[in-house]
Order: structure tokens, then C-alpha cells, then sequence
């Protein structure tokens, strides 16, 4: 009976070592030394900085958010009724082309704006490192875009403006919009695309991000780094 209790009080202290060693992030199955908040906050920035890498830049090229479901951008609902409309008296190779124009503009934008991501991440601070970690599988994500997506949208806003004009996007809009007001029994419409695809474009760049963290969360080979390695395994 006192060999079982012996064995019992063992276990049980081995056991929370264990515990304490895992919410410490001391030390691991690779006999390493312990992870400190800061070692684990650039694992992190490590991991956004991959998601802007491998899969924001895919944004970039031609089709980059027009043939990708996650991220296509589509018409805003005040301008559903002017697709609907424009197709309806066959125009519609023109409602197309309205749509292919602001999928341009964000490609292109995204091209430009990249670097502001890049910053963005140098510059975040994690308030709590273990709780991103050990959170859901986009954590350090939705903490990005809630630290940084006004900042962004203002640095971004103007280049979204830029791109409309460089990849013809303008010039589209402004004859389709003139084509739905000329027809009978439709209300005048003049929205504001540069805001629409601004915030569509940033709402993609975050989603892409995540994609890649939660790559990195899940898939032990997609942490090419021994630091990615070393703080992802915290949480596996």
C-alpha cells in the first residue's frame, strides 16, 4: 500500500511540473531552454510575417483576389441592384468588367502596400503573449487587425485611389454607373468604391494571414524555422 501511495505522490508531482513547466514554457521534448515572452512575441511576428510572404503576396498577382473565393471582392449591396439591372438589358460583359476592375485595383494596391504590412508587424506589441499562443487558430491575427487596421485603412485608403486610376478601374466604373442611370425607373447612384475596395482589400490581406497561421498552428511542417518550431510547439 505505501509503494502504491509512493508511486501516486510521483506521478502526481511529475504531473504538475509538467503543468507548471508548459504554462512557463520552460524547456520541452527538445530539451531546450524556456521561451521567454519576448522570444515568444517574435515567433509570432514570425508567423505573421510568413502568412505576408507566402500567401498575401499571391494577392499581387493577376487574379490574385478576382479567381480567389476566400478574398473575391464582389459588388457592395447598394450596387447589387445595378448588376442586376445591367444584366437585365444585357449589359452583362459590362457588369463583369465593373467587378474584374475593383479585383484589379486591390491586386494592384496590395502590390503597393505591402511594406505597410511588413512594418505593421515589426512595430505590434502582444500585451499577452501565452494567451495569443494558446489561442484559437487565427489569434495573433484578429490581434493585428485589431491593432492596426485603422492605421492601415489610412495609409491604405490613398493607395487604393491610385490604383483605380492605374489600372483603369475609374474610367469603368464611372461608364457603368452612367449606364445604370440612364436607364428608366432606377434611382441615381454614386458610391464610394475607393472606402468599399479599401476596406475589402485589407479584409483580405487579414484573411490571408490567417490562412498561414493557422497552417503553422496545425501542420508541424509548415514551421520552417526553429524558432517557429520552438514556440508553436507550446501549444500543440
Amino acid at each position: 500500500m505505501k509503494k502504491i501511495t509512493a508511486l501516486l505522490l510521483v506521478f502526481t508531482l511529475f504531473s504538475c511540473a509538467e503543468l507548471q513547466q508548459i504554462a512557463e514554457g520552460i524547456g520541452g521534448q527538445d530539451g531546450l531552454p524556456g521561451l521567454d515572452n519576448t522570444m515568444i512575441g517574435n515567433g509570432l511576428r514570425e508567423a505573421l510575417d510568413l502568412g505576408i510572404d507566402k500567401q498575401v503576396t499571391k494577392l499581387t498577382s493577376k487574379d490574385g483576389f478576382y479567381k480567389n473565393q476566400l478574398v473575391k471582392i464582389l459588388l457592395p449591396e447598394e450596387l447589387q441592384k445595378v448588376d442586376k439591372a445591367l444584366r437585365t438589358v444585357g449589359l452583362g460583359n459590362l457588369a463583369d468588367e465593373g467587378i474584374k476592375a475593383l479585383n484589379r485595383a486591390a491586386e494592384d494596391a496590395v502590390s503597393e502596400a505591402t511594406p505597410i504590412f511588413i512594418n505593421a508587424v515589426k512595430e505590434i506589441t502582444f500585451n499577452d503573449v501565452r494567451t495569443i499562443l494558446l489561442g484559437t487558430d487565427d489569434a495573433a491575427t484578429q490581434y493585428l487587425t485589431a491593432k492596426t487596421q485603422t492605421a492601415l485603412y489610412n495609409k491604405f485608403q490613398p493607395v487604393i485611389q491610385n490604383s483605380f486610376g492605374k489600372v483603369g478601374a475609374d474610367q469603368i466604373w464611372t461608364n457603368l454607373i452612367n449606364k445604370y442611370n440612364t436607364l428608366p425607373f432606377t434611382a441615381d447612384v454614386n458610391p464610394d468604391l475607393t472606402d468599399y475596395v479599401t476596406q475589402e482589400a485589407l479584409k483580405g490581406v487579414y484573411t490571408m494571414i490567417a490562412v498561414e497561421e493557422k497552417e503553422i498552428r496545425t501542420k508541424v511542417s509548415s514551421r520552417t524555422t526553429t524558432l517557429l518550431q520552438r514556440v508553436f510547439a507550446l501549444q500543440d
